[in-house]
Protein backbone atom coordinates (compact mmCIF):
# COMPACT_ATOMS: atom_id res chain seq x y z
CA UNK A 1 0.00 0.00 0.00
CA UNK A 2 1.22 3.48 -0.82
CA UNK A 3 1.96 5.18 2.46
CA UNK A 4 3.77 7.89 4.38
CA UNK A 5 4.76 6.99 7.92
CA UNK A 6 6.15 10.25 9.23
CA UNK A 7 3.77 13.23 9.16
CA UNK A 8 3.21 16.17 11.52
CA UNK A 9 0.06 18.20 12.17
CA UNK A 10 -0.66 21.41 14.04
CA UNK A 11 -0.73 19.37 17.22
CA UNK A 12 3.04 19.84 17.09
CA UNK A 13 5.06 21.79 14.54
CA UNK A 14 3.08 21.01 11.40
CA UNK A 15 0.91 23.64 9.74
CA UNK A 16 -2.20 21.60 8.88
CA UNK A 17 -5.00 20.02 10.89
CA UNK A 18 -5.33 16.21 10.96
CA UNK A 19 -8.41 16.52 8.74
CA UNK A 20 -6.46 18.54 6.18
CA UNK A 21 -3.64 15.99 6.23
CA UNK A 22 -6.10 13.16 5.55
CA UNK A 23 -7.56 15.04 2.58
CA UNK A 24 -4.14 15.86 1.16
CA UNK A 25 -2.98 12.28 1.56
CA UNK A 26 -6.03 10.91 -0.22
CA UNK A 27 -5.63 13.48 -3.00
CA UNK A 28 -1.98 12.43 -3.33
CA UNK A 29 -2.99 8.82 -3.91
CA UNK A 30 -1.82 7.51 -0.56
CA UNK A 31 -3.66 4.62 1.06
CA UNK A 32 -2.18 4.67 4.56
CA UNK A 33 -0.45 7.26 6.75
CA UNK A 34 0.94 7.53 10.25
CA UNK A 35 0.53 10.77 12.17
CA UNK A 36 3.70 11.19 14.24
CA UNK A 37 3.48 14.46 16.10
CA UNK A 38 6.22 15.36 18.53
CA UNK A 39 5.53 14.08 22.04
CA UNK A 40 1.75 13.71 21.71
CA UNK A 41 -0.84 11.50 20.05
CA UNK A 42 -3.88 13.78 19.93
CA UNK A 43 -4.07 14.07 16.14
CA UNK A 44 -4.84 10.37 15.67
CA UNK A 45 -8.30 10.40 17.25
CA UNK A 46 -9.22 13.59 15.39
CA UNK A 47 -8.21 12.06 12.08
CA UNK A 48 -9.89 8.77 12.97
CA UNK A 49 -13.22 10.50 13.60
CA UNK A 50 -12.89 12.51 10.41
CA UNK A 51 -12.25 9.38 8.39
CA UNK A 52 -15.70 8.11 9.40
CA UNK A 53 -17.17 10.84 7.21
CA UNK A 54 -15.18 9.72 4.16
CA UNK A 55 -16.18 6.89 1.83
CA UNK A 56 -12.66 5.75 1.01
CA UNK A 57 -10.46 2.76 1.73
CA UNK A 58 -7.83 4.61 3.71
CA UNK A 59 -5.91 3.42 6.77
CA UNK A 60 -4.51 5.38 9.67
CA UNK A 61 -1.68 4.24 11.93
CA UNK A 62 -1.36 5.69 15.45
CA UNK A 63 2.11 7.10 15.92
CA UNK A 64 4.37 9.49 17.76
CA UNK A 65 7.82 11.03 17.46
CA UNK A 66 9.52 11.38 20.83
CA UNK A 67 12.24 14.02 21.08
CA UNK A 68 15.11 12.78 23.24
CA UNK A 69 18.62 13.80 24.15
CA UNK A 70 21.69 11.57 24.38
CA UNK A 71 24.98 13.25 25.26
CA UNK A 72 25.22 16.09 22.70
CA UNK A 73 22.85 14.43 20.24
CA UNK A 74 19.19 15.05 19.63
CA UNK A 75 17.70 11.64 18.89
CA UNK A 76 14.14 11.24 17.66
CA UNK A 77 12.31 7.98 18.29
CA UNK A 78 9.24 7.10 16.25
CA UNK A 79 6.62 4.82 17.77
CA UNK A 80 3.90 2.98 15.84
CA UNK A 81 0.80 1.32 17.31
CA UNK A 82 1.51 2.16 20.99
CA UNK A 83 -1.17 1.50 23.59
CA UNK A 84 -1.62 5.12 24.67
CA UNK A 85 -3.46 4.08 27.84
CA UNK A 86 -0.48 2.29 29.36
CA UNK A 87 0.56 4.16 32.55
CA UNK A 88 4.23 4.48 31.55
CA UNK A 89 3.31 5.79 28.11
CA UNK A 90 0.94 8.37 29.60
CA UNK A 91 3.66 9.36 32.05
CA UNK A 92 6.10 9.78 29.16
CA UNK A 93 3.72 12.16 27.40
CA UNK A 94 3.21 14.18 30.58
CA UNK A 95 6.95 14.42 31.23
CA UNK A 96 7.64 15.58 27.69
CA UNK A 97 4.86 18.16 27.69
CA UNK A 98 5.91 19.64 31.02
CA UNK A 99 9.51 19.86 29.79
CA UNK A 100 8.38 21.73 26.68
CA UNK A 101 6.38 24.23 28.70
CA UNK A 102 9.20 24.78 31.20
CA UNK A 103 11.75 25.30 28.42
CA UNK A 104 9.52 27.76 26.59
CA UNK A 105 8.74 29.84 29.67
CA UNK A 106 12.39 30.02 30.64
CA UNK A 107 13.48 31.11 27.16
CA UNK A 108 10.77 33.77 27.09
CA UNK A 109 11.91 35.01 30.50
CA UNK A 110 15.51 35.32 29.31
CA UNK A 111 14.45 36.99 26.07
CA UNK A 112 12.65 39.64 28.07
CA UNK A 113 15.44 40.07 30.61
CA UNK A 114 18.48 40.03 28.31
CA UNK A 115 17.15 41.13 24.93
CA UNK A 116 14.11 43.22 25.78
CA UNK A 117 11.92 41.00 23.62
CA UNK A 118 8.70 40.55 25.55
CA UNK A 119 6.51 37.64 24.47
CA UNK A 120 3.57 36.37 26.54
CA UNK A 121 3.53 32.59 26.91
CA UNK A 122 -0.01 32.55 25.55
CA UNK A 123 1.25 33.98 22.25
CA UNK A 124 3.35 30.85 21.80
CA UNK A 125 0.75 28.44 23.14
CA UNK A 126 -1.90 29.62 20.69
CA UNK A 127 0.29 28.53 17.75
CA UNK A 128 -0.54 24.88 18.37
CA UNK A 129 -3.85 23.08 18.69
CA UNK A 130 -5.24 22.67 22.21
CA UNK A 131 -3.05 20.23 24.10
CA UNK A 132 -0.42 20.24 21.36
CA UNK A 133 3.35 20.28 21.72
CA UNK A 134 5.03 23.67 21.91
CA UNK A 135 8.49 23.68 20.37
CA UNK A 136 11.37 25.74 19.09
CA UNK A 137 9.68 26.59 15.76
CA UNK A 138 6.87 28.27 17.68
CA UNK A 139 9.29 30.25 19.82
CA UNK A 140 11.21 31.37 16.73
CA UNK A 141 8.00 32.44 15.04
CA UNK A 142 6.87 34.31 18.17
CA UNK A 143 10.19 36.18 18.29
CA UNK A 144 9.71 37.26 14.69
CA UNK A 145 6.09 38.23 15.26
CA UNK A 146 7.18 40.38 18.20
CA UNK A 147 9.68 42.23 16.00
CA UNK A 148 12.72 40.67 17.63
CA UNK A 149 14.03 39.45 14.27
CA UNK A 150 13.14 39.98 10.65
CA UNK A 151 12.67 36.27 9.93
CA UNK A 152 12.24 32.90 11.60
CA UNK A 153 15.64 31.82 10.28
CA UNK A 154 17.23 34.84 11.93
CA UNK A 155 15.48 33.96 15.18
CA UNK A 156 17.02 30.49 15.03
CA UNK A 157 20.50 31.78 14.26
CA UNK A 158 20.41 34.37 17.05
CA UNK A 159 18.41 32.72 19.81
CA UNK A 160 17.45 29.08 19.23
CA UNK A 161 20.74 27.27 19.76
CA UNK A 162 22.80 26.15 22.72
CA UNK A 163 25.36 28.97 22.42
CA UNK A 164 22.72 31.69 22.75
CA UNK A 165 22.56 33.37 26.18
CA UNK A 166 18.77 33.07 26.14
CA UNK A 167 18.54 29.42 25.11
CA UNK A 168 17.73 26.68 27.62
CA UNK A 169 18.08 23.00 26.71
CA UNK A 170 14.93 20.97 27.19
CA UNK A 171 15.11 18.37 29.98
CA UNK A 172 13.81 15.47 27.96
CA UNK A 173 13.89 11.71 28.36
CA UNK A 174 16.70 9.57 27.00
CA UNK A 175 16.28 7.57 23.77
CA UNK A 176 16.67 4.40 25.82
CA UNK A 177 13.69 5.34 28.00
CA UNK A 178 11.61 6.30 24.96
CA UNK A 179 12.34 3.03 23.14
CA UNK A 180 11.62 0.92 26.20
CA UNK A 181 8.35 2.68 27.02
CA UNK A 182 7.08 2.47 23.43
CA UNK A 183 8.02 -1.21 23.22
CA UNK A 184 6.44 -2.01 26.59
CA UNK A 185 3.25 -0.31 25.41
CA UNK A 186 3.03 -2.76 22.52
CA UNK A 187 4.39 -0.24 20.03
CA UNK A 188 7.15 -0.46 17.43
CA UNK A 189 10.09 1.81 18.32
CA UNK A 190 12.03 3.12 15.30
CA UNK A 191 14.96 5.53 15.18
CA UNK A 192 14.08 8.51 13.00
CA UNK A 193 16.31 10.02 10.26
CA UNK A 194 19.51 8.44 11.66
CA UNK A 195 21.72 10.25 9.15
CA UNK A 196 21.53 13.22 11.53
CA UNK A 197 23.51 11.22 14.13
CA UNK A 198 27.16 10.43 13.45
CA UNK A 199 27.17 7.68 16.08
CA UNK A 200 24.03 6.12 14.63
CA UNK A 201 25.29 2.55 14.22
CA UNK A 202 26.67 2.31 17.75
CA UNK A 203 23.57 3.92 19.23
CA UNK A 204 21.20 1.70 17.23
CA UNK A 205 22.91 -1.42 18.55
CA UNK A 206 22.62 -0.11 22.12
CA UNK A 207 18.96 0.84 21.65
CA UNK A 208 18.19 -2.69 20.45
CA UNK A 209 18.81 -3.82 24.04
CA UNK A 210 15.82 -1.68 25.05
CA UNK A 211 13.53 -2.89 22.28
CA UNK A 212 14.37 -0.87 19.17
CA UNK A 213 12.72 -2.62 16.23
CA UNK A 214 13.35 -0.46 13.20
CA UNK A 215 15.35 2.15 11.29
CA UNK A 216 13.81 4.96 9.25
CA UNK A 217 15.93 4.46 6.15
CA UNK A 218 13.60 6.26 3.72
CA UNK A 219 13.47 9.98 4.48
CA UNK A 220 13.40 13.10 2.34
CA UNK A 221 16.87 14.03 3.63
CA UNK A 222 18.38 10.63 2.84
CA UNK A 223 20.14 10.19 -0.50
CA UNK A 224 19.83 6.83 -2.30
CA UNK A 225 23.24 5.89 -0.90
CA UNK A 226 22.13 6.67 2.65
CA UNK A 227 18.90 4.71 2.14
CA UNK A 228 20.97 1.73 1.01
CA UNK A 229 23.38 2.12 3.92
CA UNK A 230 20.69 2.07 6.60
CA UNK A 231 18.60 -0.56 4.81
CA UNK A 232 21.61 -2.87 4.79
CA UNK A 233 22.31 -2.09 8.43
CA UNK A 234 18.70 -2.93 9.32
CA UNK A 235 18.90 -6.24 7.45
CA UNK A 236 22.16 -7.17 9.16
CA UNK A 237 20.74 -6.34 12.60
CA UNK A 238 17.37 -7.99 12.06
CA UNK A 239 15.46 -4.70 12.18
CA UNK A 240 12.63 -3.53 9.94
CA UNK A 241 12.93 -0.56 7.60
CA UNK A 242 10.42 2.30 7.67
CA UNK A 243 10.14 5.62 5.91
CA UNK A 244 8.25 8.85 5.51
CA UNK A 245 8.35 12.41 4.29
CA UNK A 246 8.63 13.99 7.75
CA UNK A 247 6.06 16.41 6.39
CA UNK A 248 5.46 19.69 8.22
CA UNK A 249 4.42 22.17 5.54
CA UNK A 250 4.11 22.37 1.74
CA UNK A 251 7.36 22.67 -0.15
CA UNK A 252 7.01 26.05 -1.83
CA UNK A 253 9.84 25.24 -4.21
CA UNK A 254 8.15 22.35 -5.99
CA UNK A 255 4.57 22.35 -4.74
CA UNK A 256 4.80 18.89 -3.21
CA UNK A 257 2.52 18.21 -0.26
CA UNK A 258 3.01 14.64 0.96
CA UNK A 259 6.46 13.70 -0.27
CA UNK A 260 6.15 10.09 0.86
CA UNK A 261 4.19 9.04 -2.20
CA UNK A 262 7.31 9.54 -4.28
CA UNK A 263 9.81 7.32 -2.52
CA UNK A 264 8.41 5.19 0.33
CA UNK A 265 8.15 1.54 -0.81
CA UNK A 266 4.70 0.00 -0.66
CA UNK A 267 5.94 -3.02 1.30
CA UNK A 268 6.75 -0.94 4.39
CA UNK A 269 3.14 -1.06 5.59
CA UNK A 270 3.13 -4.87 5.48
CA UNK A 271 6.39 -4.99 7.44
CA UNK A 272 4.93 -2.70 10.09
CA UNK A 273 1.87 -4.92 10.46
CA UNK A 274 4.04 -8.04 10.62
CA UNK A 275 6.25 -6.47 13.29
CA UNK A 276 3.22 -5.42 15.30
CA UNK A 277 1.95 -9.01 15.25
CA UNK A 278 5.37 -10.26 16.37
CA UNK A 279 5.40 -7.84 19.31
CA UNK A 280 1.87 -8.76 20.34
CA UNK A 281 2.78 -12.45 20.29
CA UNK A 282 6.01 -12.02 22.25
Amino acid sequence: MKGDFHIHTYYSDGVFSPEKIVNLAIDAGLQVIALTDHDNVLSYEVAKEYLKTKSVDFKLIPGIEVNTLYKDYEVHILGYFPDVNKPDFKSLLKTQQLARIKQTKEILRLLSKKEGIKIPFEDVKEMVAEGGSIGRPHIAKAITNAGGTSSVMEAYSKYIHKDSPVYIERKTVSPFDAVEIIYDSGGIPVIAHPYDIDIAEKLIKELMNCGLRGIEAYHRKHSPAIVEYFSTMAENLGLIVTGGSDFHAPNVMNGQIILGKNFVPEWIYDKLLEEKRNIDMA
